[in-house]
C-alpha cells in the first residue's frame, strides 16, 4: 500500500514528539526563558515588586510554551514546569518544601545535586535534587546577593542566614572537589521549656528542677556538645528561666537564640567582611561593646576563638548568671579548649587561664545526640579554682550515659543549700528534690 506525503510526515514527526517530551526540563525551561526576559532585569524588579517580577516570568514562560517544540506539553506539566522555575528564580528550588517542614533539622545539598535532611536525629535521602551544579550555584548566590557577600575560587566557603534565620555553609570547587556544597542547619520557630525537654526525654524532671535553680541562682553555664547535639536548644530553654526584670545582652554569629517571652532582650549579630573585604564585626568586638550597655546577663551563641577572653572577663566583671554554647566531648575538655583558644589572642600561662575559667564558670552541661538520633542531657559537673594545684577543679554532679538509661547523681553543690535563704525556693521544695535522688 502506498504511503502519502503526509502520513510520512507524521510518522517522522511522532517520535521527535516523544523525544521532546522525554527530554524537556526546567533547565531548558530556564535557558529558553533568557530569550524573553533577562534575568539580571528581574532581580532588580524583585526588590522594587516581587509580585511584578513573577508575572513576568510566567509570561516569558507562556511565550516558550508557544513554541513548537513545547507544545506538546500538557497544560498540568506546563504549571508544574512553571512553579518550579519560580521556585528556582524566587525561593529555594527544590529546598523550598523542606525548608517549610518542621520537622526537618538539617539540609544537606551533597555531590551530583543529591539532597539529605535530618528528621529525628537521622539523616535520610530526600526524595528531591537539583538537576545540575549549576542550578546550586544559582542558589548560593540568590542567597548571598543581598548580604553583599560572594563565593568564588578566591574565596570558596562562606557562611550565612537566611531570612527564616536558619543557617547556610556552602562549599564550592575547588576546595570541594566534586561540585558546590551547601549544610542548612534549621531552627524551630518556637523554644522548648525545660518541661517539654523532660517530656522528650532529654533531661529527668530533677534536672530540669537543678538547672532551674541555677540560671535564678545566677549561676554561669557552659552548654557543651557536638554539632546538633541540642545545645542551643537547652540554652533557650534556660533563658525561660532568666526572671524579667534583668536586661539580657545575646552575642551570636548568626542569630540563633530566642527570646519570645522576655522583655528586656538586646540581640547583637557579628558581620562577616562583604565582597569588598570591608565592614566585619566579630563576636569579640561585640563582647566588648556588650560590657558598655548595662547588662545583667551576657549570653554568647557560641565561643570558638579569641572572644572566649572576653566572655571569660565578663563574666567576672559583675555579670554572674552568663550562658554560653562550646564544642567539647567532657567538662575538662572543655577547660583544655578554653585555654588554648584564649592563648591565641595573648600568651598568658595555662593556670592564670584557668584561674579564670574556676572563677568564671559555676556549671558545665554536656549535650549528647545518641546513635538512635535522640538528644539528652548526658553530664553536668561543678567548676572552681584550686588555687593549691593552680588548676581548675571539675566536680561531676550528674552523669546520664544513653537517653534510656536512668541518670546518677554524684554529688550536690553546697550553693543548694542556699537556695531558701536567698527567698529562691521552699525548704520543703529543696527537701522533696534532695529525697528525689539516686546519690551513691
Amino acid at each position: 500500500m502506498a504511503v502519502t506525503l503526509l502520513e510520512r510526515v507524521q510518522r517522522s514527526a511522532a517520535p521527535q514528539v516523544e523525544q521532546s517530551e522525554k527530554t524537556l526540563t526546567v533547565e531548558d525551561l530556564r535557558e529558553a526563558v533568557k530569550r524573553y526576559l533577562a534575568f539580571e532585569s528581574v532581580a532588580q524588579l524583585v526588590e522594587e515588586n516581587p509580585s511584578r517580577a513573577r508575572n513576568e516570568l510566567r509570561s516569558a514562560c507562556r511565550q516558550v510554551f508557544a513554541e513548537p517544540q513545547w507544545r506538546a506539553m500538557s497544560p498540568p506539566e506546563r504549571e508544574r514546569m512553571t512553579q518550579e522555575l519560580v521556585a528556582i528564580v524566587f525561593g529555594m528550588g527544590p529546598l523550598e518544601a523542606l525548608l517549610s517542614d518542621e520537622a526537618i533539622t538539617e539540609i544537606t545539598v551533597n555531590k551530583g545535586g543529591e539532597v539529605w535532611v535530618e528528621r529525628d536525629g537521622v539523616m535520610r535521602p530526600a526524595g528531591v535534587e537539583f538537576a545540575s551544579d549549576e542550578q546550586v550555584r544559582v542558589l548560593i548566590d540568590r542567597i548571598l546577593g543581598p548580604l553583599g557577600r560572594r563565593i568564588d575560587e578566591s574565596s570558596p566557603s562562606v557562611s550565612a542566614r537566611l531570612p527564616q534565620g536558619h543557617r547556610v555553609h556552602a562549599i564550592v570547587p575547588p576546595i570541594s572537589p566534586d561540585g558546590p556544597i551547601i549544610a542548612i542547619r534549621k531552627f524551630s520557630r518556637r523554644i522548648f521549656s525545660l518541661d517539654e525537654l523532660v517530656d522528650a526525654g532529654s533531661m529527668e524532671p530533677e534536672l530540669a528542677q537543678f538547672l532551674h535553680w541555677a540560671v535564678v541562682a545566677r549561676k554561669s553555664i557552659a552548654v557543651l556538645g557536638g554539632t546538633g547535639s541540642g545545645k542551643t536548644t537547652l540554652l533557650n530553654a534556660l533563658s525561660l528561666s532568666i526572671p524579667f526584670h534583668e536586661r539580657i545582652l545575646t552575642i551570636e554569629d548568626s542569630l540563633e537564640l530566642k527570646f519570645q517571652e522576655h522583655p528586656q532582650v538586646v540581640r547583637l549579630e557579628a558581620r562577616h567582611r562583604n565582597a569588598e573585604g570591608l565592614g566585619e564585626v566579630t563576636i569579640r568586638d561585640l563582647v566588648v561593646d556588650s560590657l558598655r550597655m548595662r547588662p545583667d546577663r551576657i549570653i554568647v551563641g557560641e565561643c570558638r576563638g579569641g572572644e572566649a577572653l572576653d566572655m571569660l572577663t565578663a563574666m567576672n566583671t559583675g555579670h554572674d548568671g552568663s550562658l554560653t554554647t562550646l564544642h567539647a566531648n567532657s567538662p575538662q575538655e572543655c577547660i583544655d579548649r578554653l585555654v588554648t583558644m584564649c592563648r591565641y589572642v595573648v600568651d598568658l600561662p595555662a593556670d592564670v587561664i584557668e584561674s579564670q575559667i574556676g572563677h568564671a564558670f559555676d556549671l558545665m552541661v554536656q549535650t549528647q545526640r545518641h546513635r538512635s538520633g535522640r538528644r539528652f542531657v548526658s553530664a553536668v559537673a561543678a567548676v572552681s579554682f584550686d588555687a593549691r594545684e593552680r588548676r581548675c577543679a571539675v566536680v561531676p554532679l550528674y552523669e546520664r550515659l544513653s537517653p534510656e538509661d536512668p541518670g546518677q547523681w554524684r554529688a550536690i553543690p553546697e550553693w543548694v543549700e542556699s537556695l531558701t535563704a536567698e527567698e529562691l525556693a521552699h525548704g520543703e521544695e529543696v527537701e522533696s528534690w534532695r529525697s528525689a535522688l539516686s546519690l551513691p
